[in-house]
Formats: structure tokens, sequence, C-alpha cells
């Protein structure tokens, strides 16, 4: 059985750089000569099928795990796995539990990024500046966060936050943690770039370790326009 592909949507992000309700302080430049830079929302992105909302999670280590099985058209709880994120256009729901890509309006990449049936084009965030088109998911751009950004490799690494493993990005202006906390970029930790694969692989056995925040220091983190994007998992059909 095929696993069903799921959007991490605590990566979605403004269109522009201005003040919007429920996006993070912290600007990600998304290639080489930081021409072009985003800005994450607050956590990860939550629907609740019977009255149609959308919202962000107040935190962004915020996750609902097991309760993402209940999922069905008339579920009064929340969710956050969504089949390819798509958005209710021409009924291609995000409670909908297919495992085929062409349920869901993918294209040939299995990314709805810019299509009309990406969530953001047609649904406001309720508390994201309630307005739709002034969020989306990252499609390609994660590469230039990680990758290509002026001095990525140092900009991003693994961690626990609040005891949620997870990917913890730091904007472009980083300098230096707060005062009393550290971080070590995965660089350090015997990650390296395939081209082949086009992908960063461990050779150290890299894991979440390397950098633990409590809540409160995390929050001193955050202040500082860092971003934290927690493991989720996936859902296959409805479990």
């Amino acid at each position: 059985m095929r696993k069903i592909l799921l959007t991490l949507l605590c990566a979605a992000m403004t269109l522009n750089l201005s003040a919007v309700e429920g996006a993070l302080s912290g600007k990600f430049s998304t290639n080489a000569d930081g021409s072009k830079a985003i800005q994450f929302s607050q956590g990860n992105l939550q629907y609740q099928a019977s009255t149609n909302t959308w919202r962000f999670a107040i935190h962004q280590y915020d996750t609902i795990g097991k309760d993402n099985e209940k999922i069905s058209a008339t579920y009064d709880g929340w969710i956050d796995l969504f089949g390819f994120g798509t958005s209710g256009y021409n009924d291609r729901h995000p409670y909908l539990s297919s495992e085929d890509p062409s349920e869901y309006g993918a294209g040939p990449k299995l990314s709805i990024t810019g299509t009309e049936y990406d969530w953001g084009v047609h649904n406001a965030i309720s508390n994201g500046g309630n307005t739709k088109g002034v969020w989306r998911t990252l499609d390609q751009e994660i590469y230039g966060i990680i990758k290509y950004r002026p001095n990525a490799a140092k900009l991003f690494g693994f961690g626990t936050v609040n005891g949620v493993n997870g990917l913890i990005l730091l904007p472009d202006d980083w300098t230096t943690p707060p005062a009393g906390l550290t971080f070590k970029p995965a660089l350090e930790n015997g990650l390296v770039w395939n081209d082949t694969n086009v992908q960063y692989e461990n050779t150290n056995e890299d894991n979440f370790s390397h950098n633990t925040y409590t809540e409160q220091e995390w929050n001193n983190m955050q202040a500082s326009g860092a971003v934290f994007l927690p493991v989720t998992g996936y859902r296959l059909g409805t479990t």
C-alpha cells in the first residue's frame, strides 16, 4: 500500500515581506544573492472540516498526531496532515484520504503550489490575516534556504523543542544565539550535500539531541527570528 504524500504546512509562507498577522519576524532568503526572501507562519496549518476553517497552530512545535485519523467531511476537531494540502477547489478537499495524487489535483511533480488547488489561493487563514491569497506552501524554496542562500550551511540544524523533534532554521541576519543558549548547525554534525541526489545526507548519525531547548528557551530563539519545523509523520489513508 502506497504512502500518501503529505505537505508539511508549517512551511507556509507569505508572498510578500510585510506585517501580516501570524507571520514570524525572521526573513529567509531563497536564492544565492539574497534577492528573494520569505517569512514563515507561527505554526503548522490546521483545518476543521465541519466549519471549513483554517488556522495556524499557536506554537511552532504544536502537532496533532494520531487525531488526524479522525479526518472526515464532518469532523469538528482539527487536523494538520492533508493529502497534498489541497484547498477544496473542484471538489478536492483537505479531508480526502485517497492515496492517488491525481485525486488532489496534484501536477506531474506531485505539487499543487501555484495551481488553483493550492489551499492558499482560495482560503483565508483565520489567525493569519483572514484574507485569501496571502499564504502558500513552500515548494523548491526550501532548497534555497538550506543550501543556496548566503551562509546557508551554518543557518540550519536538527533539534528538540519542548520535547518535539524537528528542523531549526535561522534567519539571514542571525549572529549569535540569545544569552545562555547555543546552536550547533547540521554542517558540524556530519551532514554533507550530495549533488547527485540533490539532498543533504548523514555521515555521522546526526540526530535531534544536538540542539535542545525548553519552551522558554525556544521563545528566546524565536524572538531572534529562529523557525522550528516539527517532525509530524504521515497519514496512510485514514490511518
